[in-house]
């Protein structure tokens, strides 16, 4: 019997209606339940074939197990591995380099030394920093956020020098990216899954949490879209998520990829939306019995193609690998 584990924090819907929905497949040899772990042995591997994690990136020994559970043949929707390594920082790198449109950013040293550290730790650091220069580069208004954040946790919307430092003062020793605000006229929200399905859902960030997916939305030009399409497609491949959110902000026709580091994203019934929770339930559900399905194997857990001069080629790859894949990708815009 191949289990399907679901493990997850303090969401009650998206869970509870994974499991439902893969055991009501009724699929001989295959059967999904909440993940239970105690204290992890090192020569005992996990009795899970594919793992769907939700919440390993609050919690350290969930993490622990889950990169313990990959060596051992089990699947884990996200890799543990790539999602421990992961910034916002790099991810808008890894975008400039395939031709995604990302707005100007810089990555800042820290206002208070990291816990253990003194100001000999930074003695490579320039000093005084180029502020004038950051901010002719980034521009204004910009949002201060940190480099590996989520929930609009210590994110500031800032529109001149002054409210820049007031904010700045208020990081701690969080490592923050200053990036330039993308005045848009339209933002979607995008559910990619097995890096092959798309799911585009209109979505205004600067409503109430429970009003931002759009239920009644205009009609949006098709080119537009095709474009979103490709580019979340192409972040997702190239990161290696096979579940992820990515949100563009449509400034003057371009689409601005601003937030893509979302390998637990937001599937909440309440929140997303009937529509958009049975999509996101069916697409996991099916991703993950096709991956207990698969004969195991150990994933491959490098990604350093991405980081040097290979990027380039790792470009051209990915296009011709998804020309033949056009029409087994599937694209539903809510």
């Amino acid at each position: 019997m191949k289990k399907i584990g679901v493990l997850f924090g303090m969401e009650n819907t998206f869970p509870g209606a994974l499991v439902e929905r893969i055991n009501s497949m009724n699929l001989d040899g295959i059967t999904a339940e909440f993940v239970q772990t105690g204290g992890v042995w090192l020569d005992k591997p996990p009795a899970y074939s594919v793992i769907v994690d939700r919440i390993s990136h609050d919690i350290p020994f969930y993490r622990a197990f889950l990169k313990h559970a990959v060596l051992n043949g089990t699947v884990v929707i996200n890799n543990p591995f790539w999602w421990s390594a992961d910034d916002k920082f790099f991810n808008y790198s890894l975008a400039a380099k395939l031709g995604v449109a990302v707005p100007p950013t810089v990555v800042l040293p820290h206002k208070h030394y990291p816990e253990g550290t003194t100001e000999r730790s930074m003695r490579n650091l320039e000093y005084p920093l180029n502020w004038d220069g950051i901010f002719e580069y980034v521009g204004f208004p910009s949002f201060l956020k940190p480099v590996d954040g989520g929930g609009w946790r210590d994110v500031h919307h800032v529109h001149n020098p002054d409210e820049f430092f007031h904010a700045y003062d208020q990081s701690r020793d969080l490592c923050m990216t200053l990036q330039r605000a993308v005045k848009f006229n339209e933002y979607f929200r995008c559910y990619v899954v097995g890096q092959e399905k798309v799911h585009i859902m209109p979505y205004d960030p600067r409503r109430p949490h429970h009003e931002r997916y759009l239920r009644n939305p205009p009609e949006y030009d098709k080119k537009l879209l095709k474009r979103v399409e490709k580019d979340a497609l192409a972040l997702c491949q190239a990161l290696g998520y096979d579940l992820n959110t990515v949100e563009f902000a449509v400034e003057d026709g371009i689409p601005y990829a601003i937030d893509f580091m979302n390998p637990a994203p937001d599937a909440d019934l309440h929140s997303v939306g009937q529509e958009n929770f049975d999509w996101i339930v069916e697409k996991v559900a099916d991703l993950a019995v096709k991956k207990a399905k698969s004969a195991p194997k150990v994933s491959e857990l490098r990604w350093s193609a991405f980081l040097n001069d290979d990027a380039k080629p790792a470009k051209a790859t990915a296009k011709k690998k998804s020309k033949p894949k056009k029409k087994a990708v599937e694209v539903s815009h809510a």
